[in-house]
């Protein structure tokens, strides 16, 4: 099994200060994966647009996460408790994606909940994966 993300990894720290940014304001990127042991969910601006198996580097087209935003983590306990966590999910902790009451009346796939694996990591994506995503290739 492999122990990597085929997502590109940032450095956690960078390796000379001049590589330190100075600015202090809010969070402007767009993109971000969780990655998860078999998973790389990708969200732009805070809703799933691509679900990618780790093994086979395939995205997933009809994953239940797609075209939905994570309602928060939850972290599970040995002795069978569960501590929700309603901002963004941490790594081990599982993604939590609320059922859409709207779909649930039509009878869609998005009316059931979804939990998945614990997260491994919280990643930026590479511009090159960006732009293979399923919804922004070219026909």
């Amino acid at each position: 099994m492999k122990n990597e993300s085929n997502a590109a990894r940032t450095p956690s720290s960078p390796k000379e200060p001049s590589q330190l940014s100075s600015y202090g304001g809010p969070e402007r990127r767009r993109h971000r994966v969780f990655v998860t042991r078999n998973t790389e969910y990708h969200f732009r601006d805070g809703f799933c647009i691509a679900v990618r198996d780790r093994r086979t580097g395939d995205f997933l087209e009809g994953h239940l996460a797609l075209r939905r935003r994570v309602n928060g983590g939850l972290r599970f306990f040995s002795n069978g408790g569960i501590a929700p966590n309603g901002g963004d999910p941490q790594p081990g902790e599982s993604l939590y994606f609320s059922s859409d009451e709207r779909a649930a009346h039509e009878g869609a796939d998005r009316s059931r909940e979804l939990v998945t694996s614990p997260l491994e990591s919280v990643e930026r994506p590479p511009r090159a994966l960006v732009d293979a995503y399923p919804s922004r290739r070219k026909s």
